[in-house]
C-alpha cells in the first residue's frame, strides 16, 4: 500500500527519497476507515484498494508513455495506441516476444488489482484490531504532514509531505475535460482555410513543371544535430551531402519546424505538415481524415498539373485514410517490388524505397510532373538491425539485404544499453540522409524540387531528457528561381540548419509554402 501511494508515474523520478514521504491520501483514508462502522468499512476497504490498484496501473502505463512519447497516457484519446504497441512488439521481437509481453502485462494488471485490494482489507483489519495505536499513529502522521507542508520540508529535492495522488487524479480529470472539449475547438480551426476559394490556375504557380517531393525521415530530430555524441558524425554526413549536391548543381536551404509529437505518432506529424492544422492527438487525426479539409497534396492534385503519388513503405495493411490525402496512387510495402527481409519494424530499406520510386514513377519517359509524398522508414525505432548503403546497381529485388541484415545488430542486445541505442539511432539517420541525397545526386535534374524533414524527435532514451520537439527541414533545388521564392524565410544555406535558424510550428508550413509559390509571392 505504501508503494502504491507513493510510486511516481515517471521512471526517472523513482528514487529512495520518493518513498520517504507522508502521503496525505493515506492519512485521510486511514482516518476514514477507523471512523466507519464494520460493513461500510469493509466495502470502503475493498473499493479503495481496487481503486488504488487502478491508479497504480495508470502510473505504470504513464511510465511507458513517458519513455516512448515523453507524455502521460491520455484516458480519452490513447486507447487506439495499444494496438500499435502490440504490432510494434511483434515486428521487433517476433510473435513469441509479443505474446509474452501481452501475457505479462495482463498478469501484472490482475496482480496489482488483487494485491492492492487484499492489502487494503488486511491493513484495515489490523488497524481495527489495534484501534487505539492506529488512531494515535494516524493523528501523529496527520500533524507531521501539516507541519512539513507548512514548513516546506524536503528530502533531497522531494517534498516530505505529498498529496501527489490527488494532484495526479486532478490532472487526469482536467485532461479528460480538455479532450472532450478539444473536438469543438478543432472543428472551428479546421473551417478556416486561406486557400479554399483560390482558383486552381492560381495555386502553386511557382512550381509548375517541377517534380516536387515531400519526404519525411522517420525520427530525424534536432537531437541528431545538436547532441555532442552524435553531432560530429551527422554534421559530416550533412556537409558531405551539401558538397556533393552542390557539385551536381543543387542548392539547399534549411530551417526548423516544431512537431506536435515526440518519440512516436508519425502520422500526426505528417497530417499536421500537410493540413496546416495542429494534429496533436488521434481524435484530431480522425476528425481531419473524415473532413473535407484540403491538404498540401490535395491542392497539388486540384491543379491537375501534377500526378500525385505516395511512397509509404511503413504501411503494410489497409490504409483507408490514404484516400483523404488525395493521392492518385499509393505504393505501400507490398507494391515496391521488394523481396528482402524486414529490418525489425522497417519493411523496406530507404535506399530501395527511393530506387523503387525511380523505377515506378520518376524514371518513366514522357510522363507528367509528379508530386510525391515519400515516408522513409529505416530510421524507425528500434534502429536495429539497420541497412547500409550499397551500389545502386546492386539493389535488384532487395534479396541482397538478407546478408546485410545478418551482419546487423540484435535489438534485444542493443536495447540493454542506452548508449548502444543512441549509436544505432545515429547510424540509422546517417543511412536515411545518404539514401535521399545520393538518390537526388543520381537522378535529380533541373525540374526536381526536394523538401525533406524529420517527423518528430526520437524516444527519450535517445534524447536523454531533452523535451524539445524541433525537427530539421530542408529545401533542395537546381533552379535558382525555386529558392529565390523562399529567400525571405531566412533559412540557412546547406542541409544543416543553423542553431538560430527560424523555427516554425509544423502546422504553419503549408500556408507559407503555398504563399511562397503562388502568383502573389
Amino acid at each position: 500500500m505504501f508503494f502504491a501511494l507513493l510510486v511516481p508515474n515517471q521512471m526517472e523520478k523513482i528514487e529512495f527519497a520518493s518513498f520517504v514521504r507522508i502521503p496525505a491520501e493515506g492519512v485521510l483514508l486511514a482516518g476514514l476507515l477507523l471512523a466507519l462502522p464494520p460493513r461500510p468499512r469493509r466495502i470502503t476497504a475493498v473499493v479503495s484498494g481496487a481503486f488504488l490498484g487502478l491508479v497504480t496501473i495508470l502510473k505504470f502505463v504513464d511510465m511507458g508513455f513517458y519513455q516512448v512519447l515523453a507524455r502521460p497516457f491520455d484516458l480519452v484519446l490513447d486507447w487506439i495506441l495499444i494496438e500499435n504497441a502490440t504490432d510494434f512488439l511483434r515486428e521487433t521481437f517476433g510473435r513469441t516476444g509479443q505474446v509474452l509481453a501481452v501475457v505479462g502485462v495482463i498478469v501484472l494488471f490482475i496482480a496489482v488489482l488483487v494485491l492492492t485490494t487484499l492489502a487494503m482489507v488486511r491493513l484495515t483489519n489490523l488497524m481495527v484490531s489495534h484501534r487505539h495505536i492506529a488512531a494515535r499513529t494516524t493523528l501523529v502522521l496527520g500533524t507531521a504532514w501539516i507541519t512539513a507542508m507548512t514548513l516546506g520540508v524536503q528530502v533531497g529535492s522531494v517534498p516530505f509531505a505529498t498529496k501527489g495522488n490527488a494532484e495526479f487524479l486532478g490532472n487526469r480529470v482536467d485532461q479528460v475535460r480538455a479532450g472532450l472539449k478539444d473536438a469543438r475547438v478543432f472543428q472551428k480551426q479546421a473551417a478556416v482555410d486561406a486557400f479554399a476559394k483560390t482558383p486552381p490556375d492560381q495555386l502553386l504557380t511557382g512550381l509548375r513543371g517541377k517534380d516536387v517531393l515531400f519526404t519525411f525521415i522517420e525520427s530525424y530530430g534536432r537531437v541528431a544535430i545538436d547532441d555532442p555524441a552524435m553531432a560530429p558524425q551527422i554534421d559530416s554526413v550533412l556537409k558531405e551531402g551539401t558538397s556533393s549536391l552542390k557539385a551536381a548543381g543543387f542548392e539547399s536551404r534549411s530551417g526548423w519546424l516544431q512537431s506536435p509529437v515526440t518519440g512516436a505518432g508519425s502520422w500526426l506529424a505528417h497530417s499536421t505538415f500537410l493540413s496546416g492544422l495542429w494534429i496533436k492527438n488521434q481524435q484530431r487525426y480522425r476528425s481531419l481524415t473524415t473532413s473535407d479539409r484540403m491538404t498540401l497534396t490535395n491542392y497539388f492534385g486540384k491543379t491537375n498539373a501534377w500526378r500525385t503519388v505516395g511512397v509509404v513503405p511503413g504501411v503494410r495493411r489497409a490504409w483507408p485514410e490514404g484516400k483523404y490525402f488525395g493521392l492518385d496512387h499509393i505504393y505501400d510495402s507490398e507494391h515496391l517490388g521488394y523481396h528482402g527481409p524486414y529490418f525489425s519494424w522497417t519493411p523496406v530499406p530507404d535506399q530501395f524505397s527511393m530506387e523503387a520510386f525511380q523505377r515506378l514513377e520518376h524514371g518513366k519517359k514522357d510522363r507528367e510532373p509528379i508530386m510525391a509524398e515519400i515516408i522513409l522508414a529505416s530510421s524507425h525505432n528500434p534502429w536495429s538491425p539497420i541497412a547500409r548503403m550499397i551500389d545502386w546497381e546492386d539493389l535488384g529485388d532487395g534479396s541482397v539485404f538478407h546478408q546485410i541484415k545478418k551482419e546487423g545488430t540484435n535489438p534485444t542486445e542493443v536495447w540493454k544499453d542506452p548508449e548502444k541505442v543512441r549509436t544505432e539511432y545515429r547510424k540509422a539517420i546517417e543511412y536515411s540522409i545518404r539514401s535521399l541525397t545520393e538518390w537526388l545526386e543520381r537522378y535529380g535534374d533541373e525540374d526536381t524540387v526536394l523538401v525533406f524533414l524529420g517527423d518528430h524527435q526520437p524516444v527519450p532514451t535517445v534524447t536523454a531528457g531533452d523535451t524539445g520537439k524541433d525537427v530539421p527541414i530542408t529545401i533542395v533545388a537546381k533552379d535558382e528561381k525555386v529558392l529565390d521564392r523562399v529567400a525571405d524565410w531566412g533559412w540557412t544555406d546547406g542541409l544543416k540548419p543553423a542553431e538560430n535558424a527560424p523555427r516554425w510550428g509544423m502546422d504553419k508550413f503549408r500556408d507559407r509554402f503555398m504563399t511562397a509559390y503562388g502568383p502573389q509571392s
